[in-house]
């Protein structure tokens, strides 16, 4: 019985190297593997770069409370996307914290109150950090019966903080440039911005606001 232990021992270690030895090499160089029987294309940035076109981008998020929601928009500033034959091989964009507007409080006061909020150090810190940043990672061309033709992994970076992320994506390449547009979710807490959540503080009461906010934005780039 001692000998089996030290043998499924040695098994087990070998089993760990082998596989640690594969992922390690599969994080360089340009990658094409399947996973879930999707292609996964880790961002080259090869290819045909595109500029973003800001006044034809946007951003907008929406969150939710106990009591009811709010929702608004986040200038995108700057960025761009790349292709190769066809396909999405990269890209990033900038949002610019300081314009965050809030779109559903008609009431000046109450507008300008809301919107201070978000600002400050309790949510995004603008004054700290002025911008966040999204860097896609890799591309997978997805067919789900959805408008959607792809699954984007990338890097989002909120108060100095980075996260990978996942969502679908629907993408369209022409002779004129790309466009991009997205709907998903995120945990805000991920990036500390951790006001009125139940996960940190109790008896809020319906003051707690939820942990997941939502995000739609629509890119253009040539």
């Amino acid at each position: 019985m001692e000998k089996i232990k030290r043998n499924s021992s040695v098994l087990f270690i070998a089993l760990a190297f082998a596989v640690s030895t594969l992922y390690g090499c599969s994080e360089t160089k340009e990658l094409s593997t399947k996973e879930d029987n999707q292609e996964i294309i880790a961002a080259s940035n090869k290819g045909k770069k595109s500029e973003l076109i800001p006044e034809q981008s946007k951003l907008e998020w929406e969150g939710k409370k106990v009591t009811g929601k709010h929702n608004g928009t986040i200038n995108i500033i700057s960025g761009d996307l790349t292709e190769d034959n066809g396909k999405l091989t990269g890209g990033n964009f900038v949002v610019d914290f300081n314009s965050i507007k809030v779109l559903d409080l008609q009431d000046e006061g109450m507008n300008a109150k809301l919107t201070g909020h978000l600002k400050s150090e309790d949510f995004f810190s603008a004054e700290k950090f002025p911008s966040g940043k999204f860097v896609i990672t890799s591309a997978a061309p997805l067919k789900d019966g959805s408008d959607n033709n792809y699954t984007i992994n990338g890097d989002l970076t909120i108060k100095g903080i980075t996260n990978n992320i996942s969502f679908p994506a629907k993408v369209n390449i022409g002779d004129n440039g790309i466009t991009a547009s997205a709907d998903f979710n995120i945990d805000r807490t991920l990036w500390d911005i951790r006001y009125g959540s139940g996960k940190f503080f109790e008896g809020l009461g319906d003051k707690m606001i939820n942990d997941e906010f939502n995000i739609k934005f629509k890119i253009a780039s040539k």
